[in-house]
């Protein structure tokens, strides 16, 4: 007979502790959903979206909160989360239709089609969204908007198509096509989602007062010991769910204690029901079910090549027979952060910068990046591949799978080179240098690996 002291306690979970087991699922997708899209909105980025969202709206705000210190703001046909960014990240751009990463004077644009918009009725035709972008943009030293000069209409057209599809825009007559051939030959009627607008553009502070974007970031104090563990605790599930992989020599050492702790990997596990591995140089969030926008290892060239040259790399510095691997101290991060937030900051209109007399708070959150401890005394050394290296691992991929490749990637090898590095450094793979790379423990996971590559079908035309 079984007592009631020896029975199996049910779990005490933190998050999702309303939802009934035969739903976690559904709710673990919803908060997956509203991770990888922040914004969305009747039709983006599917018309089932919304409904996923509303249908666990309580407690997905009370779970966000806690678990990241996200907010999510439910208005009309629109669901918005206000996320707290740690660090700078340069990895994920805003892209055009056609996959074309935004420069500065996309984000002007977009930027300013969103100020004019705000101002705007229910509908707005493009021709007029055109003028009204230009008259601003006209204003200010080294942009300008000439809808008759080819490079500024394609920028146009590209913010505007980035708030098409995410429903901002709505064309309610007429075609955008013939407009973006040519501004006199065609207009386009939109219908403005002002709720979407406004979901959009919600500064927590006003810009006007902000010195260096530095200073947008999430620099909290807690005024007690258990503030600061809970929001250490919250950046280190941030930093899981914003990137591939999370070293622990690159996050703040309270931050890298939580990454350890027992704890962590079940709280994700039940928010997202995705795993996480766990070793002893970091962390990584296992992908099983496209929550991000790239994986890797993932298909088409660059990624083919990608992974090839990490099996390259991981036997390189594995093998006990060749000439011993050169090893380099990474880079200072925190250095990294500062030149990101100097590029950044290049394009600060300071003729309306409003300083404040109290600009304490300004002040520390403008180094952002400092950490607890020394980040490169506590950073191993890493084997350093060189530029010819990786080159000439190129060359004898293409020789060995050349049938998987497009023509163009035979013909162009250095531009495959530099995609395929570029691919590896976002996902944590390798840290680009001077001359090379630094190989990051992210690579031994290939060490030994056979890889097998389809070919390419003969009727295959694109590259």
């Amino acid at each position: 007979m079984t007592t009631e002291s020896s029975a199996p306690r049910p779990a005490v979970h933190r998050f999702a502790v309303d939802v009934p087991e035969w739903e976690l699922a559904d709710y673990q997708r919803a908060v997956r959903l509203v991770l990888r899209h922040p914004l969305i909105t009747a039709t983006w980025p599917d018309e089932r979206a919304l409904p996923r969202v509303r249908r666990f709206a309580a407690t997905l705000r009370r779970d966000l909160a806690e678990a990241f210190g996200y907010r999510l703001e439910l208005h009309g046909s629109t669901a918005r989360l206000v996320r707290a960014k740690d660090r700078l990240d340069g990895t994920q751009p805003a892209v055009s239709r056609t996959g074309r990463p935004f420069d500065r004077q996309r984000y002007a644009y977009l930027s300013l089609c969103l100020a004019v918009l705000g101002r705007a009725g229910i509908q707005i035709t493009l021709s007029e969204l055109a003028d009204s972008v230009a008259g601003d943009a006209n204003r200010i030293t080294g942009l300008g908007l000439d809808p008759d000069h080819g490079p500024d209409r394609r920028a146009f057209v590209d913010a505007v198509g980035w708030l098409e599809e995410r429903g901002v825009l709505r064309l309610a007559d007429g075609s955008s096509a013939a407009w973006a051939s040519d501004p006199g030959a065609g207009e386009a009627l939109y219908d403005v989602a002002r709720d979407v607008v406004f979901a959009l553009f919600r500064p927590t502070r006003v810009l006007q007062h902000v010195e260096s974007v530095s200073a947008l970031l999430d620099r909290a104090l807690g005024s007690s010991g258990n503030a600061e563990r809970r929001q250490a605790a919250q950046a280190a599930r941030r930093a899981v769910v914003e990137s591939p992989v999370v070293y622990h020599v690159d996050v703040e050492l309270a931050v890298a204690n939580h990454l350890r702790g027992s704890a962590f990997a079940a709280d994700l596990a039940r928010l997202t029901g995705l795993r996480v591995e766990r070793r002893a140089e970091g962390v990584l969030l296992v992908d099983t079910s496209g929550f991000t926008v790239e994986r890797f290892p993932g298909t088409g060239s660059v990624a083919q090549a990608a992974v090839l040259l990490a099996v390259e790399m991981a036997d390189r510095v594995a093998d006990p027979d060749g000439r011993r691997v050169k090893r380099l101290t990474p880079p200072d991060g925190h250095a990294r952060q500062q030149a990101l937030a100097g590029h950044i900051d290049a394009g600060l209109p300071t003729a309306t910068l409003v300083r404040l007399d109290d600009a304490g708070p300004d002040k520390h959150r403008a180094v952002e990046g400092e950490t607890g401890h020394d980040e490169a005394d506590h950073a191993e050394r890493l084997p350093f591949i060189t530029d010819s290296f990786l080159r000439t691992a190129v060359g004898e991929i293409l020789q060995r799978y050349g049938t998987a490749f497009g023509a163009q990637w035979h013909a162009d090898q250095e531009r495959l080179r530099g995609e395929a590095v570029a691919l590896l450094e976002r996902f944590g793979a390798v840290t680009a240098v001077p001359g090379g790379v630094l190989v990051r423990p992210l690579v031994g996971r290939y060490r030994h690996t056979v890889a097998t590559v389809k070919p390419r079908a003969t009727t295959e035309t694109l590259f």
